[in-house]
């Protein structure tokens, strides 16, 4: 089987850990553990994750925009030679938790680095590699804070201690990125029940690969 790069996007609070969970879960059924990586961003690998922990520490809030930005990309690209291109080498289906459009909708607009600047960082990053799908669950910001304040007040990281205004611009840059290229980014209404959302995603990634979920379409 040609391997398949699926991304999942969305802002705080949207349930990508939870849908991403399920997902990964029937896929391993369907296909076996073996086939299907699951990885994230920032991380994924040794070096990756290291650059990881330097971002969400939570003491380093004096950290410059663009030095977040760059620590993104710079992480981003030795996921993608180190993980990314030799699972789809080896013919796996990638699931990965956030990926270059994180990076436009957080730093381009949430940082106001400006979207088409990072995304330049990100494009000699990436060197070409996109997601053939990508999963953008979407959800009103305000709900969105209100599951983190509920459900993740223990985990808040760096990332997290921001304002109203950031999170609603992250939004908006989302849903432009969405518009704009609507073949690869699918949006998902995360505002409803779990099983529904999880639903939903299923019917796109099945549409765009038929032969996955075969047993439940």
């Amino acid at each position: 089987m040609k391997g398949k790069f699926i991304s999942f996007e969305g802002s705080d609070g949207a349930g990508k850990t939870s849908v991403l969970k399920a997902i990964r879960a029937d896929l391993e059924k369907q296909l076996g553990t073996s086939k299907v990586m699951y990885t994230r961003e920032p991380g994924g690998d040794r070096i990756s994750e290291q650059i990881r922990r330097v971002l969400v520490d939570r003491q380093n809030t004096d950290m410059d925009s663009r030095t977040e930005a760059l620590l993104f990309a710079a992480s981003r690209r030795q996921h993608v030679v180190e993980d990314l291109r030799p699972a789809l080498a080896a013919g796996k289906v990638i699931l990965c938790d956030r990926y270059v459009d994180s990076s436009i909708a957080y730093q381009g607009a949430g940082r106001r680095l400006g979207e088409q600047a990072v995304w330049q960082i990100n494009r000699f990053a990436i060197d070409g590699l996109l997601p053939e799908l990508t999963i953008y669950l979407d959800i009103p910001t305000e709900l969105g804070l209100r599951r983190i304040a509920t459900h993740r007040a223990d985990q808040i990281n760096r990332l997290d201690q921001e304002q109203l205004a950031f999170y609603q611009a992250v939004r908006h840059s989302y849903l432009r990125l969405q518009k704009a290229d609507p073949q690869r980014i699918k949006k998902i209404d995360a505002s409803q029940s779990l099983d529904q959302v999880v639903s939903d995603v299923k019917i796109a990634i099945h549409t765009k690969f038929p032969e996955l979920f075969t047993d439940e379409f």
